[in-house]
């Protein structure tokens, strides 16, 4: 119960974008659904909620990497190359994903076959790389915190 009021703010970060992430795949699932039920009204109204999600989501983690990144005596230079290599890597995907989220959360914008089909191949790119997400980097900026407080009390003896 009282767990979260002692996390650090990495930590906070990590599990905010956790619960992100889990709403976004809902959300994925939720489009294809009322899709494939050919409810596009639906399908649509849940896109433009996934649309919102993740251009927040992408903002936010493209502001805290950089500020993370700023501070670089706060990881080691392994740690620091891991998070540079998660960003870079993951800048064209970004992209390919916010274009088509934008193209087809506008109220003009037919959902088509080509949108399903394209929809499809993205969940699958974009569920890969929240478990990679969470299971490399989201690990690394936990025990980043946790070798910040082992620094401060080497500092402190």
């Amino acid at each position: 119960m009282f767990s979260s009021l002692f996390l650090s703010k990495n930590q906070k970060m990590v599990k905010n974008w956790k619960k992100e992430h889990e709403k976004i795949v809902l959300l994925t699932h939720q489009v294809i659904a009322e899709y494939s039920k050919n409810n596009h009204k639906k399908a649509k109204k849940a896109l433009v909620s996934l649309n919102n999600l993740a251009i927040d989501h992408v903002t936010n983690e493209d502001i805290q990497f950089y500020l993370l990144l700023r501070d670089s005596h706060r990881f080691s230079l392994k740690n620091r190359e891991h998070i540079e290599e998660f960003v870079s890597t993951f800048k064209e995907t970004k992209m390919t994903l916010m274009t088509f989220l934008t193209k087809y959360s506008r109220d003009t914008a037919v959902l088509d076959d080509e949108f399903f089909k394209t929809l499809n191949e993205l969940a699958e790119v974009l569920i890969e790389r929240i478990d990679f997400e969470e299971k490399n980097l989201y690990s690394l900026l936990d025990i980043s915190r946790e070798e910040e407080k082992w620094e401060e009390l080497k500092r402190g003896l």
